[in-house]
């Protein structure tokens, strides 16, 4: 069986409290064969997962869910198929497969087959698909952890290689670089993880680092880091030039990660397509209906279920393909360094209702208990006076004040009858009642965080933003033989904009006492980008080995211009697929205004003409024969395009910025927009 790494800690519970896989134990001896390749896979996908089961015990647990959840759907099913026909829902006459019979019978037996046939048939498909359901399920979770870790360590890797040049460079050895690999998880995530595995088991279980290397290689879930390692396993087993390999490996990958961003671009233009045609089908659908019910022969259920549940559907089921195309940045940017100072951990920990330094005091004397109190007093006058500036910071919190906000406005405008509160109400004011309902909440929600959001990102960018060129000054500057800290007041004085504004403000903090490392960590958590705390990484733990680190800047410099040229292709081609959803969305709105008012508006006078002919007696056919009236569909109308609105900024959004926040500002003008419309038409 695979060995079990003890930083793992993800397991489903111990195998001596697992009741169900023991149960099911014999099952899984009669059914599979333990050496078999299925089990196998099973076993190497739970190692790339990280999850301690043995795999014996975990197909054993998903057979007893498999066979459970099979077993109860397949009461399920039996009880549905002879309710079905003991209702009368279904007369069993109907169904015939059409087998001859020569005689009658043998015409009556099988009559009498019908029933029991269809309810067997029903209680096996049901039974089918839960077992399906509960063991699949179960088996798909390491395949599903095992493929996510793949990702994020085939993005990080890059990264990873510079940072552990970097340690070359500052004159480390093989066994403390792979030792600072491993305790860098707060910056390389999943990439630090599977170095933990090899220092844990040289440290814990005495095995030689070359045999963890070697067993590490052939455990990650991905291929590139596989290679990195064998390659790796051979310049130690050789006594080569771990720098010189470093450092080319290093280059290698920043391309890799540059063309797999491309790779990546080149699909989402491919979905960009895509999405054009999925959205005009509920379009197209809708006309059809409408023709349908002209001609009395639509339901106005499909009306319904087109406009309220397909269009959702299709936005939703758009918005999951993407996300398994579209790579976000991992990590949450925030440095938490082992062996820092106590400000650096309290501070590191510094939010809303943790107040920094004074809490690593607190409890020791009153007096820090009294500077706790006055600490909390401080930052709630700090936010009070300036709470445009927290809520930059923090955009999520502006739900807290618009939500309450909005749910009060709506439930007003309900009690005092200003907001329509019936099916009748709604039909007869269509575009003021979804306004209340819809818009006012929308608006009340949605723009604040849209504003302070776009504000965050642009805080950041403007550090981000001359991030590459800083670090070539810096890079430049300690070639001339000026330590690290006389290189930052360099750039500070001879740059200007917000990070020459922190790079003062890092070499006032030195100047007065605090560690180098420790006031790159406070800058960094400060903004919190994954980006800038790879590099913060990169440079803060160079630093300590020594203060001619030309070599790393320059190496950081690279990674951040790597990054830059990525961004700029992202930007560039994600703007064709926003442009194209907008489109699309611009012409689902003109078609829909179009079919409101040269089509709706034409068939209801053309309908009041009838009834007036009819003499109100029902003598004149209504519209739609399957009575949806005109009302009635320019309500769903202006539902739909406010549906798609919404639908389409979320996905614009996110193919723009891997970030769902980001589509609200998208989604607020698209509804404007649809809201625009329809005060017109409606």
């Amino acid at each position: 069986m695979g060995r079990v790494s003890l930083d793992t800690g993800v397991g489903d519970g111990s195998v001596d409290a697992d009741v169900l896989a023991e149960l099911f134990y014999p099952v899984f001896e009669l059914l599979f064969d333990p050496d078999g390749d299925f089990v196998g896979d099973v076993e190497r996908k739970l190692a790339e997962a990280r999850m301690p089961d043995q795999v014996e015990m975990y197909v054993s647990r998903a057979l007893g869910a498999g066979l459970l959840v099979g077993g109860l759907l397949w009461a399920l099913g039996t009880l549905v198929g002879f309710g079905v026909f003991s209702l009368g829902l279904i007369d069993a006459s109907s169904l015939s497969l059409g087998i001859p019979a020569p005689t009658p019978a043998i015409r009556e037996l099988l009559r009498s087959l019908v029933v029991p046939t269809a309810v067997l048939i029903s209680g096996l498909v049901f039974g089918s698909i839960g077992f399906a359901l509960g063991f699949g399920g179960l088996v798909a979770i390491p395949y599903s952890r095992a493929s996510e870790r793949k990702r994020e360590i085939n993005l990080l890797l890059a990264d990873s290689v510079s940072f552990m040049y970097a340690l070359s460079v500052g004159g480390l050895n093989q066994l403390e670089i792979l030792r600072s690999m491993a305790e860098a998880e707060d910056t390389y995530g999943e990439v630090s993880r599977e170095f933990q595995s090899i220092v844990n088991e040289t440290e814990y279980f005495g095995t030689d680092y070359r045999n963890a290397i070697r067993q590490q290689s052939m455990e990650t879930p991905s291929d590139e880091l596989s290679q990195f390692l064998a390659d790796m396993l051979s310049i130690v087993n050789s006594g080569g030039n771990m720098e010189g390999f470093l450092k080319d490996k290093k280059e290698k990958h920043l391309r890799t990660s540059k063309q797999e961003r491309e790779m990546t671009l080149e699909t989402l233009e491919l979905f960009g397509e895509m999405y054009m045609t999925l959205s005009l089908f509920p379009l197209l659908l809708i006309i059809i209906l409408v023709i349908m019910g002209m001609m009395g022969e639509a339901d106005d259920r499909l009306l319904y279920a087109t406009v309220y549940a397909l269009i959702p559907l299709t936005g939703v089921g758009f918005l999951v393909l993407v996300s398994t195309v579209k790579q976000d940045e991992p990590g949450d940017g925030y440095l938490h360094p082992k062996g820092g100072s106590e400000r650096l951990q309290q501070t590191s920990e510094e939010g809303l209702l943790h107040f920094g330094l004074i809490e690593g005091f607190v409890g020791r004397f009153d007096v820090f208990d009294r500077i706790r109190d006055r600490e909390g007093t401080y930052k709630t006058k700090q936010i009070v006076s300036a709470p445009q500036l927290f809520l930059r910071d923090n955009p999520l919190y502006t739900l807290a004040l618009t939500v309450p906000a909005a749910v009060a406005i709506v439930a007003i405008a309900a009690v005092t009858g200003n907001a329509p509160i019936t099916f009748d109400g709604w039909v007869a004011r269509p575009v003021w009642s979804a306004f209340v309902w819809v818009y006012v909440p929308a608006y009340l929600v949605m723009t604040p965080l849209a504003v302070f959001h776009e504000w965050n990102q642009r805080s950041k960018r403007a550090i981000t933003g001359k991030l590459s060129e800083s670090l070539r000054k810096l890079s430049s500057a300690n070639d001339t033989g000026q330590t690290l800290l006389e290189s930052v007041e360099t750039v500070a004085a001879t740059s200007t904009g917000q990070l020459a504004e922190e790079f003062e403000v890092i070499h006032a903090k030195v100047n007065y006492g605090m560690g180098l490392r420790d006031a790159l960590v406070e800058f960094n958590n400060k903004y919190a980008v994954p980006r800038l705390a790879r590099t913060v990484k990169l440079i803060s733990e160079a630093q300590e080995a020594s203060s001619q680190i030309t070599d790393v800047l320059t190496t950081a410099a690279q990674a951040s211009e790597n990054q830059d040229d990525i961004e700029r292709d992202r930007i560039s081609q994600t703007r064709m697929q926003v442009a194209i959803i907008v489109m699309t969305y611009i012409t689902l709105l003109g078609v829909m205004a179009i079919l409101q008012t040269q089509f709706i508006e034409v068939m209801g006078g053309l309908t009041s003409q009838a009834e007036s002919a009819g003499g109100g007696a029902g003598g004149g056919p209504s519209f739609g024969g399957g009575g949806v009236e005109p009302d009635v569909l320019s309500m769903l109308f202006f539902h739909a395009v406010t549906l798609q609105a919404v639908l389409s900024g979320f996905i614009s959004g996110y193919i723009r910025n891997a970030d769902i926040i980001s589509g609200v500002k998208f989604a607020v003008i698209l509804m404007t927009l649809a809201l625009g419309v329809w005060i017109y038409v409606g």
